[in-house]
């Protein structure tokens, strides 16, 4: 294998992913003014081919070209010669002419293009090989060769389009196989992290979305992967009316299984396809190659959820007997109504149900996956799990609801419906329907939905409502049950400390972590994958997969918001609207429109139980005591979006608001006053209260 030197050892380099440049060992050679260089990257392209100079006055004036174009390529290309060729004796060997034209003779080692795709071609083969450090340090030098956009100075000429467009496919093939290895080496964050720009840039290429899926799954979020999936169907409905292939169904069916086969796991047995039977290329599968991913993560404890799980399995066993149900349950994203699902269809499972799921209104146990299909026959696929085309059933299209009730009352049934408020209002209809016709006969509906006020499901949920349906509202864990987590995981072992001591420093933790999290089950999943002295205190980490959803969250808001959320987190955790108000030049009544924008996005809480009376911060009573908080992730998301300079401007304009306070807080000002280093103001005296 050709070493970093032996690959660079030419007299000179070119380069053409970024700007263009050559290089004569470390020194890079001033090529002029920009239409010189745009000369130089057109005979680049050629390859050696000649280019007419009526061509290349044509490319390189598409539109005024000067009268002189021709005499300026001439003179273009002499200087081109003097800087590539400077020593030469006689007609030059590396810038040409003939009858045909000019042509560059480059050899083709001296070209980044060239190396980038040689390093490609080494790690690609390397991968094949099981041969993980050799490919991954190929992968990570061809992406360094990468210095910007390729043809740079051509972006907006026609000549260059088909190898541009070449060279960012090639880009997106390499951040891939990138993507590929980070998973085989087990470093799921990462692969995360390049899978998620991939599909920002091409939001409709299939192989990228799978990688993400996988690249999640690995890492122990399976639920994000098949978020995923779902986005990615719904944007190619959407876009071009058309469904996920078969392949990355296949994936998707196989993350709701946790299908070791198509996954990966951590011994490789008969029916796992070795790395070498994949066939070559960047297509889907060889970007899909099966991971070794090692164990799969043992799920955390259920916890927390003791009554509810008592209420349905409680439904459960009247759905035995023959008596039918309903329950909804209720939350927002992450707080846990997955997991209990999970839980209630094991359950189910184990006690001799048929079990059917959907979400979104899309069966889950086909694998079709097609959006178009109408809500009956979803349902039936998710009821028959046998593999048919339900679509295909005569009996079916002609009595749909008909056959839907005798499939449910064969024997017994619970059917699972998670992300309802998703669904089509057809799925909802026939819901309806069901409910209407469903008087006996062993089967029990369970639905999930985020928002219980929900204008999209409101009908069905007013019917269900009307005919006693069980509602299972999620709140926040609490902090025995973040203790019995740590328990439960031996987190806080220590067998060098007296009892009494261990207990008491569990339950410190609990309670951190319980603030820290606001005892929302995913935060806490996340927090709880942290090394124990990064999930609190002075050293603790938002975990990646909750800063992206707080950052997703953050987005939607209006900038204004935004920028008053940047004044709070460096204000602390509650807020002080009159403060926040008065630093921007607003008014406390134009603030509050930001502050409940940030309560709907889920980044600002209200306590009403605090005490403080949010009416004497406005002027005006607002209904009782009660202050917003800002709580403890999403401040440091907001503290980490910004830099030392502008976190130090925020805390000075902070500094100077509350030195015009006759009752400020010494304590308080002071830590503005230090935070805002250089940028701190001269602050007026703080006078106590009542002088």
């Amino acid at each position: 294998m050709a070493t970093p030197d032996s690959r660079h050892a030419h007299a000179m380099r070119f380069g053409v992913l970024g700007p263009v440049e050559v290089l004569k060992g470390s020194a890079s050679l001033d090529l002029g003014p920009r239409q010189r260089r745009l000369l130089l990257v057109r005979l680049l392209i050629e390859d050696g081919r000649p280019v007419s100079q009526d061509t290349l006055c044509r490319d390189l004036w598409p539109t005024d070209r000067p009268t002189g174009a021709a005499s300026s390529v001439r003179a273009h290309i002499s200087r081109l010669r003097a800087v590539l060729d400077p020593v030469r004796q006689g007609r030059s060997t590396t810038l040409v002419s003939g009858p045909t034209g000019y042509a560059l003779k480059v050899p083709r080692e001296a070209r980044d293009t060239a190396l980038f795709e040689e390093s490609v071609g080494r790690a690609r083969e390397a991968l094949r090989q099981r041969q993980l450090a050799t490919a991954r340090k190929e992968i990570d030098m061809a992406l360094g060769l990468w210095r910007g956009e390729a043809l740079a100075e051509a972006t907006e000429h026609a000549f260059a389009m088909r190898e541009r467009t070449r060279l960012d496919g090639a880009l997106q093939d390499a951040k891939e196989l990138q993507a590929t290895i980070l998973v085989q080496q087990g470093e799921t964050e990462p692969a995360i992290d390049v899978a998620e720009g991939l599909v920002l840039k091409a939001p409709l290429r299939e192989t990228s979305w799978a990688l993400l899926m996988r690249a999640l799954y690995a890492a122990g979020r399976p639920v994000e992967a098949l978020r995923q999936y779902e986005r990615f169907r719904g944007m190619l409905a959407t876009e071009l009316g058309l469904d996920p292939s078969p392949q990355l169904r296949d994936l998707h069916t196989a993350i709701l299984r946790h299908d070791v086969v198509v996954l990966g796991g951590a011994v490789a047995s008969a029916s796992v396809r070795p790395l070498s039977a994949l066939p070559p290329g960047p297509g889907f599968t060889s970007a899909c190659v099966h991971p070794d991913l090692g164990p799969r993560p043992a799920a955390a404890p259920f916890v927390g959820r003791s009554e509810e799980s008592a209420q349905l399995a409680a439904l459960l066993s009247a759905a035995a007997a023959g008596r039918p149900g309903w329950a909804v349950v209720s939350g927002e994203q992450g707080s846990g109504k997955t997991r209990l699902l999970e839980e209630l269809a094991e359950r189910a499972a184990a006690a001799g149900f048929t079990v059917a799921r959907t979400r979104a209104g899309q069966a889950l146990s086909g694998n079709r996956g097609i959006v178009q299909t109408c809500p009956t026959v979803q349902l039936l696929d998710a009821l028959r799990q046998d593999g048919s085309d339900s679509a295909q059933d005569d009996v079916a299209q002609k009595d749909p609801l008909g056959t839907v009730v005798q499939e449910l009352t064969q024997g017994p049934t619970l059917c699972v419906v998670d992300d309802l408020d998703q669904a089509p209002q057809g799925f909802h209809r026939l819901l309806r329907r069901l409910a209407k016709v469903l008087r006996e006969g062993p089967v029990l509906f369970v639905c999930a939905l985020r928002d219980g006020d929900s204008p999209a499901s409101s009908m069905l949920l007013a019917e269900l409502a009307l005919l006693g349906a069980t509602w299972l509202p999620l709140e926040p864990l609490t902090v025995d049950d973040v203790a019995e987590l740590l328990a439960a995981g031996g987190a806080s072992e220590d067998a060098a400390v007296e009892k009494a001591a261990h207990e008491e420093a569990a339950s410190e933790e609990a309670v951190a972590l319980h603030r820290r999290a606001e005892g929302h089950p995913f935060a806490l999943a996340e927090l709880l994958k942290l090394p124990p002295g990064r999930r609190t205190g002075p050293e603790a980490q938002v975990p990646a997969a909750v800063r992206n959803v707080l950052q997703a969250r953050l987005v939607e808001l209006p900038s204004a918001a935004r920028s008053m959320l940047t004044y709070a987190a460096a204000d602390g955790e509650w807020l002080d609207v009159g403060l926040l108000a008065a630093v921007q030049g607003l008014a406390p009544d134009e603030l509050l429109p930001l502050v409940d924008a940030a309560v709907t996005a889920r980044i600002l809480v209200w306590d009403p139980d605090t005490g403080a009376d949010l009416g004497a911060d406005l002027g005006g009573d607002l209904g009782g005591g009660g202050r917003y908080r800002l709580p403890e992730l999403a401040r440091d998301v907001m503290l980490s979006t910004q830099t030392p300079s502008s976190r130090q401007l925020r805390h000075a304009a902070l500094a100077r608001e509350l030195a015009g306070r006759e009752d400020a807080d010494p304590a308080r000002l002071a830590r503005h006053l230090r935070a805002a280093g250089p940028m701190a103001p001269a602050a007026a005296p703080i006078r106590a209260p009542g002088h």
